[in-house]
């Protein structure tokens, strides 16, 4: 992040008392940008959160990207304030309604933003692609969701969905994958668009693992260009 061109800043979403330590990045663009709500794995906003927002940034799109361990972290800190190791059962421990709240409330904020346009998207990873798909069932003005390897919602949530949802799935993620079938018919039941790609060989988390130098699958790193081609031509529909 430090060596990125783009312009960010880290914002305060303030609502119902709560604080939402945001970071916000923006595209190199003279026009009005869509928005990319970016919703985190179960790492909390790490590092590698804030470079994927870095990421939707340079291909064009506002990037808001909500801590939502905001106020959970010691002295009410953040992801950062967390001692090695702590971080993932917080995130396995928020509300859910909270989640929400905390998602729609910078969902809200990034669509005001003078830069935006009033196009909003989400996406997101691991526990993030689970909260993305129940996102979706919460938000009426998406113009589309994209899954990254996350669980689905309930099958009765899937009927309020109003955006295409699009998942990207590893070929080496039995826990995930097993999901895929029964969404695929529920959500065609519910006459609901859900296009789901499995990436052959790769593994959960591809999007991390594909850039890391010392990662050992091929396999991911394939995965982490197929899937980021596909993502942007989907944004660009």
């Amino acid at each position: 992040m430090a060596k990125s061109p783009r312009h960010s800043e880290w914002v305060t979403v303030k609502h119902d008392g709560r604080n939402v330590e945001t970071l916000v990045v923006y595209p190199e663009s003279k026009e009005k940008r869509p928005v990319v709500l970016v919703i985190h794995e179960i790492f909390g906003l790490s590092d590698w959160a804030q470079e994927l927002a870095d990421e939707v940034a340079a291909a064009g799109y506002i990037a808001v990207a909500p801590d939502l361990l905001s106020g959970m972290g010691p002295n009410g800190g953040r992801t950062k304030d967390f001692p090695a190791g702590a971080v993932t059962e917080a995130v396995s421990k928020l509300n859910p309604d909270q989640v929400t709240a905390d998602l729609n409330a910078a969902a809200d904020f990034g669509k005001k933003l003078p830069a935006a346009n009033g196009k909003l998207y989400v996406a997101g990873f691991c526990w993030g692609g689970g909260q993305t798909f129940r996102f979706a069932t919460n938000r009426g003005d998406l113009s589309a969701a994209f899954v990254f390897y996350g669980p689905p919602p309930g099958k009765d949530a899937m009927s309020r969905i109003k955006a295409p949802v699009y998942g990207f799935y590893a070929g080496n993620d039995a826990r995930i994958d097993a999901t895929i079938p029964d969404t695929v018919a529920a959500m065609k039941a519910a006459g609901k668009t859900y296009e789901p790609v499995t990436y052959d060989g790769a593994g959960h988390g591809f999007m991390r693992a594909g850039e890391t130098p010392d990662d050992t699958n091929p396999a991911n790193k394939k995965a982490r260009e197929d899937a980021w081609k596909r993502w942007k031509t989907l944004l660009a529909q």
